[in-house]
């Protein structure tokens, strides 16, 4: 397990230097918690492709799971420090276009119970 108290800069960019997680990382920002199934409906990806990135998003500390039920959720690190939570809070807020496509497809899914149902079909 990585200790996010000690991430560092060089860590924290290595980690979101890819399109799928960067992508990851302020959808999850943005909506609090997301599920795999929500994640490769609005990345349009596969799921062991979704999967593989999230584990490394997990390893690098940005990112915690939980399951409920099926369903395992992700959300970021509570204890990601401060300054990490303001560089993924202003890149989000500042892209919200280049997240537009991406944004649709999940909102496209609808609300969380209708979303649960989907994850339930592609189990």
């Amino acid at each position: 397990m990585h200790d996010i108290a000690g991430l560092s800069p060089p860590e924290l960019f290595k980690c979101l230097a890819d399109d799928t997680r960067i992508r990851i990382v302020l959808l999850v920002a943005r909506e609090l918690e997301l599920c795999v199934c929500e994640l490769t409906e609005a990345l349009d990806a596969a799921q062991p492709k979704i999967s593989r990135h999230l584990a490394q998003l997990r390893a690098c500390g940005l990112l915690e799971d939980s399951r409920q039920g099926q369903w395992v959720y992700y959300r970021i690190h509570p204890y990601l420090p401060d300054w990490a939570r303001q560089i993924i809070a202003i890149t989000g807020q500042a892209n919200q276009q280049w997240l537009l496509e991406t944004s649709g497809r999940l909102e496209c899914m609808g609300d969380r119970p209708m979303r649960a149902t989907n994850c339930g079909a592609m189990s």
